[in-house]
């Protein structure tokens, strides 16, 4: 691998991150609701626990993350965690499928662009271009030293459009030596930029922003609205 990319100083407000709606009010259980007195509710909990994997890592029982990484107490701490301990099995642009990551991008329309070019990949496996998903903008602060590879032609293969490889193994390697983040132009929308935090206490002021529907009628390019 290439020396390690420059440290930039980073101080950005307003950053986006688009999660499905149904995820933006988190609660311990969905199952709570079934319980009709204390000792149900425990049992139910005991099960919903042995799938939930954020509850998991909040109770120390995950390979990827401890739990003092984990934030509480915080506004939208359920939400922060969830981007650490719910990885994809094969993992995303610079996390593996043991620890995830907040990613976010400094503007909207990245954000935007992100999701609907993973949802159209979703959709071409299927062959079917039909579907309205919601989805609701968490913005977040940051204030930090993060690794930065824009315009480090020696690490062009981090941004390949079509794998992780390259870009998983320098976030391997900068996460072990302590590293924050990383700071990257968007593979999806050149002219934005996005930001991978590796470390959940640095994910500031997380608060609701804008909603928006994205309905796919046939066609990969969705259309955007805001609700």
């Amino acid at each position: 691998m290439p020396a390690a990319p420059k440290l930039t100083s980073l101080r950005q407000f307003d950053t986006c991150r688009l999660i499905p709606s149904r995820f933006a009010d988190l609660e311990d259980s969905v199952l709570a609701p079934l319980a009709d007195d204390d000792a149900t509710l425990r049992d139910l909990f005991d099960l919903d626990n042995a799938t939930n994997e954020r509850l998991r890592g909040e109770a120390d029982l995950l390979p990827g993350i401890g739990m003092d990484e984990l934030v509480f107490g915080v506004p939208q701490f359920r939400i922060i965690n969830a981007a650490y301990t719910y990885a994809r099995p094969e993992g995303s642009r610079f996390n593996d499928g043991e620890r995830g990551a907040w990613y976010c991008a400094f503007e909207a329309e990245t954000a935007l662009a992100e999701v609907c070019f993973h949802k159209a990949v979703e959709y071409q496996e299927i062959k079917r271009f039909d579907d309205s998903v919601t989805y609701q903008t968490m913005l977040a602060d940051f204030n930090g030293s993060f690794h930065d590879i824009r315009g480090v032609r020696g690490l062009a293969k981090c941004l390949d459009p079509g794998s992780y490889v390259a870009s998983q193994s320098l976030a391997a390697e900068l996460l072990e030596a302590g590293s924050m983040g990383i700071i990257y132009p968007s593979v999806r929308r050149p002219e934005g930029t996005n930001l991978a935090c590796f470390r959940p206490a640095l994910v500031g002021n997380v608060r609701k922003g804008p909603a928006y529907r994205l309905t796919w009628a046939g066609s990969p390019v969705p259309t955007v609205d805001l609700i």
